[in-house]
């Protein structure tokens, strides 16, 4: 596995006459044509993009697109409470049923800064008539985006997911990575009862096992020992971030007859692997690594 940069869009954004399910992955409806008044058109879709497949924040840039608009259609105008000011839309090329933001000189076409965390409704009209309706999922600014946060060997070959069990007075490797990090926190303090003191996690650190898993995000990594004498249980592993706002939680299961000293601490694991791609969600944020749609659910 390799660190790149991997630029992803999100996407969501949904909007038909017909009611659809709020959950991601909700399908669009079929037809196209303009509705008048406040209905919008049937099959006309609505969606938002954000940067890297990151959950929106207030403050963020955002691009808008339509598809299913009608041959001959010359521009629509995106609004919403929560943008900072209206984006227009225009055909991507002539007769295109899609469409292609606008960004002249001097737009801001972002999400208001200080909005509270919740979903607003935007709304996208051609000639006074609504096309399309959908609902934008925001986030509060500066809130962590929790992708992994795992405890596992030391010298094992690093991955995404915990070990089933740890046995005690392993060395172990802890490793979070935040797609949204705090500027400036250059390091975390983790605490669990299997600790013999609390652990510093840093970014930069060669504890980081370099995966592409990682990218786009903040890695901050540390080793310790466990305590040879934790009894076999379940324990919650914390961390606080964001200069103290948030506090995200782990559980290591802890099995087995203590690690003798000098042992080679890398067959530590007494169960097999959890599934990879186990990782806590904080702030109900959780972004997969890879080139997906995220589309929100439709207005009533």
């Amino acid at each position: 596995m390799f660190r790149n940069a991997v630029g992803v869009v999100g996407v969501a954004g949904l909007a038909v006459a017909a009611l659809l399910g709020g959950a991601a992955g909700a399908s669009a409806a079929e037809g196209a044509s303009p509705a008048s008044g406040g209905s919008p058109s049937p099959g006309v879709r609505l969606e938002y993009h954000a940067g890297q497949n990151l959950a929106l924040e207030a403050g963020d840039a955002i691009w808008f697109s339509l598809d299913g608009m009608p041959p001959g259609w010359d521009k629509a105008e995106v609004t919403s409470p929560a943008l900072q000011e209206p984006i227009t839309l225009t055909p991507l090329k002539k007769g295109s049923t899609q469409s292609a933001q606008v960004d002249a000189p001097g737009t801001d076409h972002r999400v208001r800064s200080g909005l509270r965390a919740g979903t607003y409704p935007v709304t996208a009209t051609s000639h006074g008539r609504t096309v399309a309706t959908a609902q934008l999922k925001i986030l509060a600014e500066n809130t962590a985006q929790i992708y992994r946060f795992v405890i596992g060997p030391r010298n094992a070959s690093p991955g995404s997911g915990t070990p089933a069990s740890l046995r005690p007075g392993s060395d172990v490797r802890v490793v979070l990575t935040d797609l949204r990090a705090a500027p400036g926190e250059d390091s975390l303090t983790v605490t669990s009862p299997v600790f013999k003191g609390p652990l510093t996690i840093k970014t930069d650190s060669p504890d980081d096992p370099g995966c592409k898993c990682d990218d786009p995000g903040t890695v901050y990594a540390g080793h310790a020992e466990l305590r040879g004498d934790v009894p076999n249980g379940r324990y919650t592993v914390t961390v606080v971030s964001h200069h103290g706002q948030q506090t995200t939680k782990q559980h290591v299961t802890i099995a087995g007859q203590p690690v003798a000293d000098g042992a080679d601490p890398s067959w530590a694991v007494t169960g097999g692997v959890a599934a990879t791609g186990l990782a806590l969600a904080s702030g109900g944020a959780f972004a997969v690594r890879r080139r997906r749609s995220r589309k929100a659910a439709p207005s009533a």
